[in-house]
């Protein structure tokens, strides 16, 4: 008799320990939930989940590496061209993209780059062939639809660099946009 009541006792209290678990599962679901709803309810509406990722059509260039201007899909860079860097010492011009998905972006055209010598105010700016290949997009949280930004930049060559681009002096490649990740993710953390 003494066995059943033990034998008993274990086992209401393992269903205990079950229905505990599954409260607490429910709870940090819900929070989790509630959170994602109040993020949603701050950054905007989200057209689909909030965990869908970037797709073509919702990744952009981010000119000068800022959130501030007007974010560029597919961009021909006509004129002087897109800023990439926020001092405006290299640019993409004439830009033709054979491919824009969610994952990377391959073009190619110009890449204007100041050789800032004697200073980038009075430096010559070299224009040179490029095969660009944009990737790591980054969420970017708005009142608009979810937007993502490319935040990594690698570089082919296809006639080499002048003498004064190179060594030292030779653009950053590959070039991660550094103070554009920590701005991309500070709109979605609010």
């Amino acid at each position: 008799m003494e066995i059943t009541k033990v034998l008993r006792t274990r086992q209401i209290a393992s269903w205990a320990s079950l229905a505990c678990v599954a409260v607490l599962l429910t709870a940090c679901n819900s929070s989790t939930s509630s959170a994602a709803s109040s993020a949603t309810t701050t950054a905007g509406p989200v057209s689909g989940t909030s965990t869908a990722g970037p797709t073509g059509a919702s990744t952009f260039l981010a000119p000068g590496q800022s959130l501030s201007g007007t974010l560029l899909h597919e961009p021909a860079c006509g004129g002087f061209g897109c800023a990439l860097s926020g001092d405006s010492t290299a640019f993409l011009s004439t830009m033709t993209w054979t491919s824009w998905s969610g994952t990377q972006a391959v073009g190619t055209g110009r890449y204007k780059l100041d050789d800032c010598n004697p200073d980038c105010a009075g430096g010559h700016v070299y224009s040179v062939a490029i095969v660009v290949t944009l990737s790591q997009p980054v969420k970017v949280c708005s009142s608009a639809d979810p937007r993502w930004v490319w935040t990594h930049a690698s570089f082919t060559f296809p006639d080499g660099l002048p003498k004064a681009l190179q060594g030292q002096n030779a653009p950053q490649n590959p070039w991660t946009f550094s103070p554009l990740i920590a701005a991309a993710r500070q709109t979605c953390a609010r």
